[in-house]
């Protein structure tokens, strides 16, 4: 029997996220395979670990088209485009269906531990591009596998991997071996076990983006209830007008509202807030732990540490595979400038695709957030446009590829998961924000367009 050409293999997907099936869905519609490998045991396994957070974003921007075409024919109906998911809504109503209707193209338990090309490892040229790729994996039982592929997209995300708390991107002196007190997750205080841990303590909460907000509202929340609890909210830079986002002015309304309930935390007393603080030691102080910092400051004792200081691609898999990443955001090199958060905020990243996404190594693609490598603001629909144009460009569709199709919100670059549990009165909002009016940025062309950045 011949060997099957490597146009008949299949495109390995990496990550049954919102980004992955997305791509999946992509691939179908344009009569390419898809196999995607998911090391959870269902469809979005991350996002159910958030699945107590509410979305920025609302329906209307968290469905992909493709997937959406492939769903209709089982009487699915997109909920409604105005109101917001929480992460368990996302994943039961959307994600789970759309992995559902892919059946066998998407495996479970299937943890992707190494991306080759065949036969080569990352040092020789020589018919390198001719070869197809070798992608090994272990199962849930502990079973190795070698999958041969076309092509892979690697959309595995970043949940994996957070940020440790030492101010220098490396744990700081002691705190894997206080791991037991210490979380990199917002907590889900609607879990008893959970409640319990956080219920009449004194917590730090380390970070300044959405999920510490989320973290800080929860805990406020918390203390309404259980007398003793209290936040201290450690951040690395000091407090300014903008720490707690644009609040009632801001376009994404949802994002405003969590804004102005962490702020309210700390103007009630629910939580202090510790400004110019750079971890460096968790030291044991009996059942409490103490932070102290670079310059040498000790915060009082602490029952508990949230670390929510953002999160890293992990590419240990992809190491025989030459990738063009840059050398600070770990993100691919045409697109890095596009998304420094040294220089971008809101309103400054234009809809991109393969030719941003492009590596040395032919048809290898980071996609969805761990395209960001780390940098902090990802938006689902910027993803999807992402897989569009890379599944175009593999089904040999150039013009498709580099023809950039999505009609942005002007702040949504700024998007993503946070808190907000009063949907409706989001839509009651008048934006304004920092870009200006509320307005929505149709991209032309191939080319980046002025968007109104803050």
């Amino acid at each position: 029997m011949n060997a099957p050409t490597t146009d008949q293999l299949p495109v390995v997907v990496i990550g049954a996220g919102p980004v992955g099936l997305a791509a999946a869905a992509h691939l179908v519609e344009r009569g390419l395979e898809p196999l995607v490998l998911e090391a959870g045991p269902a469809a979005g396994t991350a996002v159910r670990d958030w699945s107590h957070v509410r979305l920025f974003s609302p329906w209307a921007e968290v469905t992909d088209p493709a997937a959406e075409k492939l769903l209709a024919p089982t009487g699915w109906v997109r909920p409604d485009g105005a109101t917001y998911p929480t992460g368990g809504d996302w994943a039961e109503r959307y994600l789970q269906p759309l992995a559902d209707i892919l059946g066998d193209k998407v495996r479970y338990g299937a943890t992707v531990t190494g991306v080759a090309r065949a036969g080569r490892d990352r040092i020789v040229d020589s018919g390198r591009d001719e070869q197809p790729f070798t992608v090994h994996i272990q199962l849930a039982d502990g079973r190795e596998e070698r999958i041969t592929a076309r092509a892979v997209i690697d959309a595995s995300g970043t949940w994996s991997t957070p940020s440790p708390l030492g101010s220098n991107g490396l744990p700081a002196l002691g705190e894997k071996a206080a791991a037991d007190r210490i979380a990199y997750r917002v907590p889900d205080l609607g879990d008893p076990a959970v409640r319990a841990r956080y219920a009449g303590k004194r917590t730090a909460v380390v970070g300044s983006g959405a999920s510490a907000f989320t973290a800080l509202a929860y805990l406020a929340d918390l203390a309404k209830n259980e007398p003793g609890t209290h936040a201290v909210w450690i951040l690395r830079r000091g407090i300014t007008g903008s720490t707690f986002g644009g609040g009632e002015a801001d376009q994404l309304p949802a994002r405003g509202a969590l804004g102005l309930r962490a702020k309210a935390a700390v103007e009630d007393g629910h939580a202090s807030a510790v400004t110019g603080f750079r971890t460096q030691a968790v030291e044991r102080d009996g059942d409490q732990l103490v932070l102290v910092a670079e310059d040498g400051r000790r915060l009082d004792p602490v029952d508990e540490v949230i670390v929510l200081t953002g999160f890293r691609p992990d590419l240990s898999f992809l190491s025989e595979v030459r990738l063009g990443l840059d050398e600070r955001l770990q993100a691919p090199t045409a697109l890095a400038p596009l998304i420094d958060p040294n220089v971008h905020s809101c309103g400054t990243v234009y809809p991109h695709g393969v030719n941003e996404l492009a590596h040395p190594e032919k048809d290898v693609y980071l996609v969805g957030m761990k395209s960001y490598g780390r940098a902090p603001t990802f938006l689902a629909m910027t993803g999807y446009e992402q897989v569009r144009s890379i599944t175009a460009a593999l089904s040999g569709d150039q013009e498709a590829a580099e023809r950039v199709e999505l009609t942005l919100p002007e702040t949504g670059v700024c998007g993503g998961a946070g808190l907000f549990d009063e949907p409706d009165a989001a839509q009651d909002s008048e934006g304004g924000g920092c870009c200006g009016a509320p307005a929505t940025l149709q991209i032309g062309v191939g080319a980046p367009a002025s968007s109104g950045g803050c």
